[in-house]
């Protein structure tokens, strides 16, 4: 039996939302998708997201649970016509349609949270040269030293430690960190490579490579006279 949460504006009952879950044993809890109710949300193993109407409210919800450090789960309930607006930015493990059958619904449920229980396993961990990430815990160290970072900075240091070497535009990185729905400029992101440069250190400011006219990269060895196109901004 697993615990669901459902998160809902609808007045309606649940068996509303999706009628097919009503007949299945799992224990069920509903809430409106608000702010302040997903930061004191329960620990559950799977979110179940109201997606029949509204669809942009629902996307820009999936983006806020991002944020909010959601390790759970999230599968949309939505229509055959939602369908098309859905994408892999919206951070979706599954999706359900309304009419589902008991059965796909609970071997949708079972395989989400299988995949929790796997990813739960492995190593979250990233290492970059001399650069320690620890996502479980939101840490980062260089060379064993701590770097206080805040969480935008921890998300780009992140990113980029993650593709070591390979050159991110300004507009790929404000998509890729801040996300779709971030109505800043790009400056915002000189801004914080700046300020993770600062915090790195003068030593180690240049493991954030400038690609002049292109963008960002993480460096993991020094840089070498052919790539001196590359400069600190």
């Amino acid at each position: 039996m697993a615990q669901i949460l459902l998160l809902t504006r609808a007045l309606t009952p649940s068996n509303a939302v999706l009628p097919g879950l009503e007949l299945l044993s799992h224990h069920i809890k509903v809430m409106s998708p608000e702010p302040t109710a997903l930061i004191t949300a329960p620990e559950v193993d799977v979110i179940l997201i109201d997606g029949r109407t509204d669809l942009p409210a629902v996307r820009s919800l999936c983006r806020l649970m991002e944020t909010t450090g959601n390790t759970s789960p999230i599968i949309l309930i939505t229509t055959e016509g939602g369908l098309a607006a859905v994408t892999h930015e919206w951070g979706l493990t599954d999706v359900l349609l309304v009419d589902a059958s008991p059965a796909e619904i609970e071997v949708r449920i079972r395989l989400a949270t299988t995949s929790k229980a796997v990813t739960a396993q492995t190593d979250v961990e990233i290492r970059a040269g001399e650069l320690h990430i620890d996502e479980a815990t939101y840490t980062a160290k260089l060379r064993g030293r701590a770097l206080d970072l805040t969480f935008k900075e921890f998300e780009l240091l992140k990113f980029l430690a993650q593709h070591p070497g390979r050159v991110f535009s300004r507009d790929q990185l404000l998509s890729e960190v801040w996300g779709f729905d971030y109505f800043g400029g790009t400056r915002t992101v000189d801004v914080h490579v700046r300020r993770l440069r600062a915090k790195l250190g003068p030593e180690n400011e240049n493991l954030i490579g400038t690609v002049r006219n292109v963008g960002y990269r993480y460096v993991t060895s020094p840089v070498t006279d052919s790539e001196s196109h590359e400069v600190l901004v």
